[in-house]
């Protein structure tokens, strides 16, 4: 589903976010992004959304180098990705039914479609109860399930998640990755950047390491024995 052949990404200033990297992800894989802060792992995320375009080498997404995308057709392509971002990224002005029903409301689905599938996803996220407030009246962590329920309420193949669970404490980060785990057996792809050794060793899953901008290390699912 995703591929990057060889790809560097260099910003204005000299600045080397990523130095040819090169893996597969495939359709219906859970894979976790991990490294140190400043490794490239939002910078890589941001390249499969094409909220940035590859210096050097090949991102693939179903089959396309989206690299060569043209702008008029980004909003498309953005359809079929959920992106979780690191800092929520919400409407302060609209509430938060309206903030979870954005990607609907530009695919031009009907209202009643709307209501139903945005109250089923922020009771998943244990929100509903909030959908009449805005997102300045919520805490960190409801601002970050806000953003979570928004990336999921069209049902996208890919999820892209970056830090998901950095603003929520142990018990709801558990309910998190579990949450993940039934879309990815359901068949979405998910692909997670985060630092939480402990939570990623503990979920058995591949993992990605990248130090300065390298992918150094691809760990495989690991099964434990006897399984």
């Amino acid at each position: 589903m995703v591929v990057f052949e060889h790809v560097a990404k260099r910003y204005s200033g000299g600045v080397q976010a990523l130095k040819e990297v090169s893996f597969r992800l495939e359709k219906g894989e859970l894979a976790f992004l991990t490294g140190h802060s400043g490794a490239g792992k939002s910078t890589l995320l941001r390249l499969i959304a094409l909220l940035e375009r590859p210096s050097r080498g090949q991102v693939l997404f179903e089959g396309r180098n989206i690299g060569r995308t043209a702008r008029r057709h980004i909003p498309a392509l953005r359809r079929r990705i959920g992106i979780i971002f690191q800092d929520h990224r919400l409407l302060t002005d609209r509430r938060v039914f309206d903030n979870v029903a954005l990607p609907l409301v530009i695919a031009g689905a009907p209202y009643p479609e709307i209501r139903r599938r945005v109250r089923a996803v922020l009771d998943k996220v244990g929100l509903l109860d909030k959908e009449r407030m805005y997102p300045p009246m919520l805490s960190g962590g409801e601002q970050q399930r806000v953003g979570i329920a928004r990336a999921l309420v069209a049902k996208p193949p890919l999820i892209l998640a970056d830090e998901p669970t950095g603003n929520l404490d142990p018990e709801l980060s558990a309910d998190l990755m579990r949450f993940f785990l039934q879309l990815n057996e359901l068949g979405t792809t998910v692909l997670i950047a985060s630092h939480d050794l402990e939570l990623i060793r503990r979920l058995r899953r591949r993992v990605l390491v990248l130090r300065d901008g390298r992918l150094i290390d691809d760990v495989p699912v690991r099964v434990e024995a006897g399984a």
